[in-house]
């Protein structure tokens, strides 16, 4: 099955342009508004999951951010980010991974994902996705899924919507919201979709000294 998701991807990529994907953004100002939020360093650790060949690296890069890694399933989108980007491609760490079975070998600043959570639908997935998550932030979480009013489905795939209450509470014994907000994503066939963006800040967990 992992392997048909990833197979899927792949030919997604392979054979269609930006402008015939429903994701696509120009500018992703709403990630770069949050991301800027935090007012980190430009050394700070990012990580962009599921990123594929968005342009957030992009724009990250030419922020001056200087940390950034991009994950995802598609070997395929990622190739594409890199010829895309040529040599600044070379500032940049990237790893093909599932993301329920991602094994982090660092921990991030901020963990940034726009468009993957929706897409796991089982328990075992969303658990598999917290606890990766627990252990790869150190400080920030945004995470963007289909809102309450979002699709159901894309391309035959079902995807889970979120409301605030039910994103917050998966995450609530170890991260504190911030803030969330709603928008209309307009694809490039001037479709709408409508997202919920939230964003989250770890407990700091104290070590106890026995």
């Amino acid at each position: 099955m992992k392997e048909n998701i990833k197979a899927l991807w792949d030919e997604v990529y392979r054979y269609k342009t930006a402008d015939q994907l429903s994701w696509t953004q120009p500018i992703p100002q709403t990630s770069l508004n949050f991301i800027n939020s935090f007012n980190l360093s430009k050394n700070a650790g990012i990580i962009d999951i599921g990123g594929g060949d968005s342009k957030l690296v992009d724009c990250l890069l030419a922020d001056g951010y200087r940390n950034i890694t991009v994950l995802d399933i598609s070997e395929t989108a990622l190739e594409k980010a890199q010829k895309r980007l040529g040599k600044k491609g070379k500032q940049v760490k990237w790893i093909v991974s599932d993301v329920t079975e991602f094994q982090p070998e660092g921990i991030y600043d901020i963990w940034h994902d726009r468009a993957v959570f929706h897409f796991l639908t089982t328990r075992h997935q969303i658990a598999a996705y917290q606890d990766i998550a627990i252990r790869a932030i150190a400080n920030y979480m945004i995470i963007g899924t289909f809102s309450e009013n979002g699709p159901r489905q894309w391309s035959g795939l079902p995807v889970k919507p979120y409301s605030e209450n039910e994103l917050q509470s998966l995450f609530n014994s170890n991260f504190k919201k911030i803030r969330c907000i709603n928008e209309d994503h307009v694809t490039p066939f001037q479709t709408k979709q409508n997202f919920l963006f939230c964003s989250f800040q770890k407990f700091y967990q104290p070590v106890l000294i026995l």
